[in-house]
C-alpha cells in the first residue's frame, strides 16, 4: 500500500504561480514512476505530467508544457509540481498517483496503482 496526500492548492490570478506537493506513505514509492492528473468539473481526467523513478526523465501533457515543472525527492517521499504562468484553463482538481512498477513515464491513469484524494487549485481571470 502506498498513501498518498496533495497539499499546496488554493486560489491564484492568472500568470501566477502555485506549487503542489505529494507527500507519500507507506511501501514503495521510491522504484515508482509518479504523476500528476487533474479533473474540471464535467471533464474526464486528464493527464499533467510524469516523472521516472529515479527523476532522470519527465514527460508532460502539451497543454501545460513549458509552464508545469515536475519534480520528486525520493529521500522525503514527495513529488512536487511547480505550476508557473497559470492560466484559467488549469482550473481543475490536481491528483498526484504512484504508477505501476514495470512503467516508466505512464501517461493514463490505467497505469497508476494508487491516488491522493486530490487538491483544488483555481485560477482566476
Amino acid at each position: 500500500q502506498v498513501q498518498l496526500v496533495e497539499s499546496g492548492g488554493g486560489l491564484v490570478q492568472a500568470g501566477g504561480s502555485l506549487r503542489l506537493s505529494c507527500a507519500a506513505s507507506g511501501r514503495t514509492f521510491s522504484n515508482r514512476a509518479m504523476g500528476w492528473f487533474r479533473q474540471a468539473p464535467g471533464k474526464e481526467r486528464e493527464f499533467v505530467a510524469t516523472i521516472s523513478w529515479d527523476g532522470s526523465n519527465t514527460y508532460y501533457a502539451d497543454s501545460v508544457k513549458g509552464r508545469f515543472t515536475i519534480s520528486r525527492d525520493n529521500a522525503k517521499d514527495t513529488v512536487y509540481l511547480q505550476m508557473d504562468s497559470l492560466k484559467p484553463e488549469d482550473t481543475a482538481v490536481y491528483y498526484c498517483a504512484a504508477a505501476s512498477q514495470r512503467y516508466w513515464l505512464p501517461t493514463t491513469h490505467h497505469s497508476y496503482d494508487y491516488w491522493g484524494q486530490g487538491t483544488q487549485v483555481t485560477v482566476s481571470s
